[in-house]
């Protein structure tokens, strides 16, 4: 399934700081920024899950925000980029 991971990290303190910048190599781990804090992750259950405990036990319910999106099939007909960025096909043939 596609995913869209997204947050919202409060930065007033160097708490927050830390916070942010472990939110954010939690989700490099599993998907592609796509934005500051925004990432495309495609994952089966079980790692949605496990992104889900992981995020969850990195944020402050109380001062942060995170939100999740499910795609749902087909995503061509759902996602529409525009400008430089370019994203990983990840139905796509991998070439090392």
């Amino acid at each position: 399934m596609l995913i869209i991971a997204t947050y919202d990290v409060s930065t007033e303190s160097s708490a927050g700081r830390r916070r942010l910048r472990r939110v954010a190599k939690v989700c490099e781990r599993v998907g592609q920024r796509v934005q500051k804090s925004v990432f495309e992750c495609q994952v089966n259950q079980m790692q949605y899950e496990e992104l889900e405990r992981a995020l969850l036990a990195e944020i402050d319910l109380q001062q942060d925000n995170l939100r999740f999106y499910r795609l749902t099939e087909p995503h061509d007909l759902r996602v529409k980029q525009y400008g430089t960025f370019r994203s990983i096909d990840f139905e796509g043939p991998l070439v090392v």
